[in-house]
């Protein structure tokens, strides 16, 4: 495909010691590490993941960025809202935690496939800096503040987040725009030109704009800060 499927975490909610496994270890070997993935899926071994992969952990509104090539997997006790260019493709599955299929047997994986599209470099240091909570504040008044979260600039979706105090009006620039409600319990959003009726959305829905849109605005209905969460199309560069 003349694409591909980059994504990012973004962690919604997540208990004490919750973690996400992403990119791989400086000096590891590559072929050993591919040996022991074709070992543990004939059910010789069980994979040592944090031999060959970053463990970071993970805490509510933490953002991982995955940038197709990047070995990643999510941890347990964390609800993670996955952001992702291309849903309606799949990931290379190279470890499948030793879950055996009805046969008894490892179920089935794409080790083969997947290490050919490994990216090696991207190990703990590049890793740290560039993919995990890589975020800097856009601009910020007395309703909203907006961040930038990402995604990586290997990836063609921009994420953007606002602290919303009362009221925001976002300019989707004849984009489509899909957003989460990421923090409070529900807010309003209108259109600036009558496109569509106002609605509600609650804690943890998703919810789209099309592009023909154009303004909208998102209104706080709480007595406290929402958290929104935007993705959208990177325009190119000139």
């Amino acid at each position: 495909m003349a694409y591909t499927q980059d994504e990012s975490y973004y962690i919604l909610d997540a208990k004490e010691g919750a973690s996400v496994y992403l990119g791989l270890k400086e000096g590891i070997d590559s072929n050993q590490m591919i040996e022991d993935l074709r070992s543990a899926n004939r059910g010789e071994i069980i994979f040592d993941a944090e031999k060959y992969i970053n463990k970071f952990p993970a805490k509510k509104h933490d953002h991982f960025l995955i940038p197709a090539g990047t070995c990643h997997c999510s941890g347990k006790d964390a609800m993670v809202l996955e952001i992702s260019a291309t849903p309606y493709c799949f990931t290379f599955k190279l470890w499948d935690w030793a879950r055996v299929g009805l046969d008894g047997l490892p179920r089935p994986v794409h080790i083969e496939h997947g290490k050919e599209v490994i990216q090696w470099d991207r190990t703990t240091p590049w890793v740290k800096e560039n993919l995990v909570n890589a975020v800097y504040t856009v601009k910020e008044d007395e309703h909203v503040k907006e961040e930038h979260t990402g995604l990586h600039e290997l990836e063609y979706l921009e994420t953007r987040r606002y602290w919303i105090k009362d009221e925001v009006v976002v300019d989707n620039e004849s984009n489509v725009n899909m957003l989460n409600l990421i923090e409070g319990n529900q807010c309003r959003i209108e259109s600036l030109d009558g496109s569509f009726e106002p609605f509600e959305v609650h804690y943890a829905e998703t919810f789209i704009v099309p592009a023909k849109c154009n303004k909208y605005k998102i209104v706080n209905e709480t007595d406290s800060t929402i958290g929104v969460i935007r993705a959208y199309v990177r325009k190119p560069q000139a």
